[in-house]
This record gives structure tokens, sequence and C-alpha cells, in this order.
């Protein structure tokens, strides 16, 4: 009797996977399969020990690092005699990067995930891509690297999914625009008077998505969709006016393809990570995924309104940073952390945010690019520090 031949195990690492995105790419993988159907060579969290430490024996990890150097002893002692090797500290996350693997999970959030995806990509490794700093920060010089090392950058982001999937390949030439989907966040309806007043824990209340706090308050500003912006920019190849952003409060459509001939492909799905991370990570299949199916019968109504930059200016800095290119995109999001970590420390108010962020672009508009990573992580530093000077200034 002849053996069926099993299928290769796919190598999967995943960078920052104690996060929401990491949680749910291995919930996505359990699903799918799990130790029969993948393997870990890198896994990499941050604080919370105990849930790195469990999803390391979950998965098998080859290598499990924490980006707090100060907890490595404990890292180390709760692997002690699994044979699973121990790192931490940013050499360490670039160590991750740099294992061999398929596909890399690049789920670590800020800036902090640059060098170790761009470890993966030099290595030819696919990317599936959910930190935004890679694209923001450095765009250029990211898609320069991606193509220098021949892996497929699959992007994890619902919107950038959406995407990615109706846009037809062989009809890039005939893609008039691309519309990306906001919810809007909590404070849609309210006027400036009443975002004036609005609190750390109000802001990060995501009223559709499960987020980190940080990632919820960039959506109540509106932030994180101009940063999207900017990576549809580098994702797709369409010019600034090609990007446009509509308000659609169900989150149902995830965002749309508009082509020459009038016709609009969206892409539809109850609000989910898990859709866009399987179809990344099963990329080019489709898999069965463990996620709720969308009953249109159920469905009341789809809404959509037209963004006020008025109250979320965050969408008009973006076009202004792709206008200026260069480092621009890398101010505008250091300027942005910068503003965000003085808000949840209730040091300003939600809507000096914007105006922290465009003092700070304007500041450091000299028309410099980006040749290399240090000079992203420069930008980055330099832009923090001026936000945090205009801080002080206003106060």
């Amino acid at each position: 009797m002849i053996n069926p031949v099993r299928p290769a195990k796919r190598r999967i690492s995943i960078l920052g996977s104690t996060g929401s995105i990491g949680r749910n790419t291995l919930d996505v993988m359990s699903h799918l399969g799990d130790r029969e159907a993948f393997e870990v060579p890198a896994i990499t969290g941050k604080d919370n020990i105990d849930l790195l430490v469990r999803q390391a024996r979950q998965t098998g990890a080859g290598f499990a690092v924490t980006a707090d150097p100060e907890r490595y002893n404990d890292l180390k002692s709760a692997l002690a005699g699994t044979g699973i090797e121990a790192g931490a500290g940013p050499a360490a996350l670039i160590e991750a990067g740099l294992r061999d693997t398929d596909l890399l999970l690049a789920g670590i959030v800020g800036i902090a995930g640059l060098a170790p995806t761009l470890a993966a990509v030099a290595g030819g490794a696919d990317i599936a891509l959910a930190n935004k700093e890679c694209l923001v920060s450095a765009g250029d010089l990211f898609t320069s690297a991606m193509a220098k090392g021949g892996g497929k950058l699959l992007p994890v982001d619902s919107e950038h999914n959406a995407i990615f999937q109706v846009l037809e390949e062989n009809q890039r030439q005939a893609v008039e625009r691309i519309i990306l989907t906001a919810s809007g966040g909590p404070f849609r309806d309210h006027t400036r008077e009443q975002m004036a007043a609005v609190t750390p824990e109000l802001a990060a209340a995501h009223p559709n998505w499960s987020m980190g706090v940080k990632i919820s308050i960039d959506s109540a500003s509106m932030f994180n969709k101009a940063l999207e912006m900017i990576e549809a920019r580098h994702l797709f190849d369409v010019r600034p006016d090609q990007i446009e952003v509509i308000i659609h409060p169900q989150s149902i459509i995830h965002s749309m393809v508009g082509y020459c001939d009038g016709s609009v492909l969206a892409q539809l799905g109850v609000p989910d990570m898990r859709h866009a991370i399987g179809y990344a990570i099963s990329h080019p299949r489709r898999r069965n995924l463990p996620v709720e199916r969308l009953d249109f019968a159920k469905l009341a109504r789809l809404d959509f309104t037209a963004p006020d930059e008025i109250r979320f200016p965050s969408l008009a800095l973006a076009r202004t940073a792709m206008q200026r290119g260069g480092l621009q995109g890398a101010i505008l999001n250091g300027a942005k952390e910068a503003a965000l970590e003085a808000f949840i420390a209730g040091q300003i108010g939600f809507l000096d945010m914007a105006d922290i962020v465009a003092a700070t672009m304007d500041r450091l508009d000299d028309g410099r690019a980006a040749h290399s990573i240090e000079d992203v992580y420069a930008a980055d530093r330099e832009a923090r520090a001026v936000a945090v000077a205009v801080m002080r200034e206003s106060a």
C-alpha cells in the first residue's frame, strides 16, 4: 500500500502575536489545521509574557521574542525545557524577521515593526502586512525592498485587503479610483464643540471593531484612515487624487475599486479581522473560515456620507503628506504618535492632535527623502521632538 504524500507545512512567522491581529491570526491558523498544517519559525510579543509563552507552546515556535529586553529572563525561564529559543529586544526582533519562513505576518504596532519586517522582505518572504508604518513612514523604501526581495505583499488591513481582492490585476490601467470606507468612529455625528470635550475613554470605544486603545483612538480621530490613504498610494501605485474616503457606518462594505467604465467592485463581509487575515495567509486559495456569514435579508440599510474634513482634518493632512512626498509620511506618523500619547495622558484635547501634526509637518517640510531606514528613524525622532515642542509652546 502506498502512503499518500502529505503536503508540506506552510511556515508562518508572526510579529506581534499577542496583539489583536496576532491573536486572530493564530485563531485562523488553528481552524485551518494548526500544527498539522503550519510551522512557526518565530513569534514575537512585548509585555504579555504569559500569553506569548502559551502561544509559543501551542504553535511549537522555533523562536519566541519579547520586545522588552528587561523581560528576557522571564521569557527564558518560562520556556525552559520546551526547546523553544528565547530572545529579547530590537536585535532579537530583527533576528525573528530573518528566520527562514514562507510568510511573515507583520503585526507589530508602530515604527518598531519596520526593521524586523524589512529583514524578512530581504530574505524573500511573502509579507502579510498589518503594520501601517512600513508604508506610511517608509513607503518608497519598503516597496523598493519588496521588489528586490521578490516576495508578495499581501495587505491585512480590512480596507486594503478588500481592494486587493477586487482589483483586477489585468485591468490596472482601467482603475479610476480607490474608495476606502470608514465607519466614522464614535464621533461621526458630533459637532466640533462636542468633540472638544471627548476623553480618551470615550475615544477608545469603537462602535464596530474590537481593537487596541491606540488604534481605536486613531479611528475616532480618523487618523487611521489618513494613514490608510498613504498606504493605498504605495500598495496600489495610484495617484493621491485617485484615493477617496467615504463614511459607511455599518462597516459591511470594506472598500471599493472604481473603473473607467463606471463599474464599482466592492468586497463585503461582517466586521471581523479574520476575513482579511485568512485571505492573506491562504492566498491564492480561499479557505473555509470561522466567521459569521453575511445575511442580506437582515441588512436594514447601508448608508454612505462624505467625510467632514473640518471636523476630521487628518484626511487633508494625509493628502498634504502625499503631495509633498519624501519623509512627510514619517513626519505625520511620528507627530501623530506623540500627540496621541499626550492625549491619552490627558495633556491635550482631542481636537488638538491634528493641529499639532499640521504644525509639525509644516516645520519639517524641507523636501528630504528616505534613502535608508536610518533616515526614516531620524525623521520619526525629529517629528516627535518637534511635536512635543509645539505642545509646550501652546500650553
